[in-house]
């Protein structure tokens, strides 16, 4: 029988978590722990395959009709997998986190995509793990912690994490009860713009982790937070020679910095429109300001949805800072720009 629409539209109006090709999850708890955050407990649909502690799943959730995509890291364990955790910071310009922080309900039904990403713990645990995070960076790195935990892992486990204050920390309750009761698990706050106590006084530097963490030049580093924290950790981590000891998770879209020759002509060929660039809007910003609709996810180069085959002409990844003239090559709309006139197959 010929229909207009898919079967999944159908299902859905009959219950809203049947579903055949996608998947879907309902939130069954909301706690709001922490000023401007909430902690959503999903239970997702059969399709759910589980994840590695650390990956991020992408969220698609309707305001006003109109369907948001945005990926958020699960904080549960990884042997608890029957369960999503997220914990939402709403950002001053976060659209959809703000949402989620003040209207997200158990009963509500949200989209909701596999796990991805390739910042998780290994296969094979090393014998000591050094965790750092920032803000609502955390959670990524508090799957690990929880994971580590119900594994009854017998390693060393530093876990650095910075917060404005005392009472911004997600998890602390937690966080202070693993560390008293685990063996091999030291959890250390730092608080540089507040009168709080913390062991790390004022902003991210190396002589932290000597202090905390003195064997981190011969051990895995897991790090997530705001990019003023990963800069600085990076800068670190390079200027010692141990970049390649970091492992990194950032959802921060990056800045757009428009080259004096940046502006030019897009053609999304396969639609036959035409728009002018200056080279201060992503190729994704610039297809749906010219009407078009392509598919996207996280908009900022994690996901790959976006990706899309560029024609000819040159681009600049902003995320990387690398330019391509190949012609017939897949880029990331979210994350590139034109650099002069480019043919994209949209």
């Amino acid at each position: 029988m010929a229909t207009p629409h898919h079967v999944d539209r159908y299902l859905e109006l009959v219950d809203p978590l049947l579903r055949i090709d996608d998947m879907r999850a309902e939130v069954v708890r909301a706690e709001r722990r922490a000023p401007d955050t909430v902690t959503l407990t999903l239970r997702p649909t059969r399709h759910w395959a589980g994840f590695l502690p650390g990956q991020f799943v992408q969220v698609g959730v309707v305001i006003d009709g109109v369907r948001h995509t945005r990926c958020f890291s699960p904080a549960n364990s990884a042997a608890r997998g029957d369960v999503v955790e997220l914990t939402v910071k709403a950002h001053p310009d976060g659209f959809v986190s703000r949402h989620l922080v003040d209207h997200a309900k158990p009963g509500d039904v949200l989209d909701l995509e596999q796990a991805d990403g390739a910042f998780h713990l290994p296969a094979e645990r090393p014998e000591r793990i050094l965790l750092v995070s920032g803000g609502s960076g955390i959670t990524p790195v508090m799957a690990m912690l929880r994971t580590l935990v119900d594994e009854g892992y017998d390693g060393t486990v530093t876990f650095v994490h910075y917060s404005r204050s005392m009472a911004d920390v997600a998890y602390r309750d937690e966080l202070d009860r693993i560390a008293r009761e685990v063996p091999g698990v030291d959890v250390v706050y730092g608080f540089p713009d507040s009168a709080d106590a913390g062991r790390l006084d004022g902003l991210f530097g190396m002589h932290h982790l000597d202090a905390v963490a003195p064997w981190y030049r011969e051990a895995p580093t897991y790090l997530c937070g705001p990019p003023a924290l990963m800069n600085a950790v990076r800068e670190g981590y390079r200027d010692a020679g141990i970049d390649e000891l970091l492992h990194t998770e950032e959802f921060t879209p990056p800045a757009i910095v428009p080259d004096d020759d940046a502006g030019g002509e897009i053609h999304f060929s396969r639609s036959d429109v035409r728009a002018e660039s200056t080279g201060a809007a992503t190729l994704l910003e610039q297809a749906e300001a010219a009407g078009l609709t392509p598919e996207y996810g996280c908009r900022m180069g994690i996901c790959f949805t976006c990706t899309s085959v560029k024609k000819t002409g040159c681009t600049k990844n902003v995320r990387t800072g690398e330019t391509d003239t190949e012609s017939d090559k897949e880029i990331q709309l979210c994350v590139s720009v034109p650099v002069g006139d480019v043919t994209l197959d949209i």
